[in-house]
């Protein structure tokens, strides 16, 4: 029986738990301080890349350095017979996109405590000047309570990213909008017109755009022709309803600017007094007044 691997002579490889473009991630026990890991390590076919291995760096300081609740912890990083590894926290539950192929569509209210909790995440992260760039179900993992932290920072932009990385195109096409397809420059907004695809998806339970020609994909971005949200699922409240859409409109002038700007968009105004509140407000004063009168008469 062969002896399980072990990095850095400490990380007992396990399993295989997902593969990547560039890296697969395994499960792992940190025999140092006896706890369950992950660890992402890269392909011995792309190790030997500077670009890759620049990009692996980026996204352990990226995720490193915001130390947010809703952000996959980074424990460690190293080098295993040149093979690049990032030592993760590893979570128990599976990712958004398990969830949607096994369930289908999610509830409102799930979906709403989802984006809050992505929300507050890209809000720090935007706030240290770092760009996740691909946000979609796959990167949005589940916690043991039932809340969600957002992973792989595999192509995030950070104020250190190399200025000649800047204006390449990263992330996954079905989650970018026309714009950013054609080469605009990456801003915070393309990360919240993402979260706004992936609200889509899990509340109708299938792809905003499905298509898997890339050529018809990009077509059917820049058309953004899409059934509107309210339609498939008529018990999304307005408010849900008009931030997804306004996420993800075609017009980037109408999408929102900040994090937080859609976050406070989220849930629906507090309920105002109706005609019949004030129908009865001043019923009640008029008794007052009428029970004063007999009062001074009497």
């Amino acid at each position: 029986m062969q002896a399980p691997e072990v990095l850095g002579g400490r990380y007992r490889l396990g399993p295989v738990l997902g593969r990547g473009g560039m890296a697969e991630v395994r499960d792992a026990w940190d025999q140092r301080l006896g706890r369950p890991v992950a660890v992402k390590l890269l392909y011995p076919s792309v190790s030997t890349q500077p670009d890759t291995r620049r990009r692996f760096a980026t996204e352990a300081r990226a995720a490193a350095a915001l130390n947010h609740p809703h952000v996959v912890a980074v424990h460690d990083t190293g080098v295993h017979e040149g093979r690049h590894y990032i030592v993760l926290e590893r979570l128990p539950g599976q990712n958004l996109a398990d969830l949607l192929a096994r369930h289908g569509p999610l509830p409102v209210e799930q979906v709403r405590a989802i984006l809050r909790d992505v929300l507050s995440a890209l809000s720090a992260a935007h706030l240290s000047g770092v760009l996740h760039r691909d946000i979609k179900p796959a990167n949005i993992l589940f916690t043991e309570f039932g809340g969600v932290k957002i992973a792989d920072f595999g192509v995030a932009k950070s104020p250190d990213t190399p200025q000649t990385l800047t204006n390449r195109v990263f992330g996954t096409m079905a989650y970018l909008p026309s714009d950013r397809i054609a080469g605009r420059p990456a801003t915070p907004s393309d990360d919240l017109y993402a979260l706004g695809v992936v609200a889509y998806e899990a509340l109708t339970g299938r792809r905003a755009y499905p298509q898997d020609n890339l050529s018809a994909l990009a077509d059917a971005i820049a058309a953004g022709r899409l059934a509107p949200l309210t339609s498939v699922r008529p018990d999304v409240d307005p408010a849900l309803a008009a931030t997804i859409e306004r996420a993800i409109a075609r017009d980037p002038r109408w999408r929102f600017a900040t994090a937080e700007q859609m976050r406070r968009s989220l849930d629906p105004p507090p309920p105002r007094a109706g005609r019949a509140g004030a129908v009865l407000a001043v019923a009640a004063i008029l008794l007052i007044v009428a029970l004063v009168a007999l009062l001074v008469v009497a």
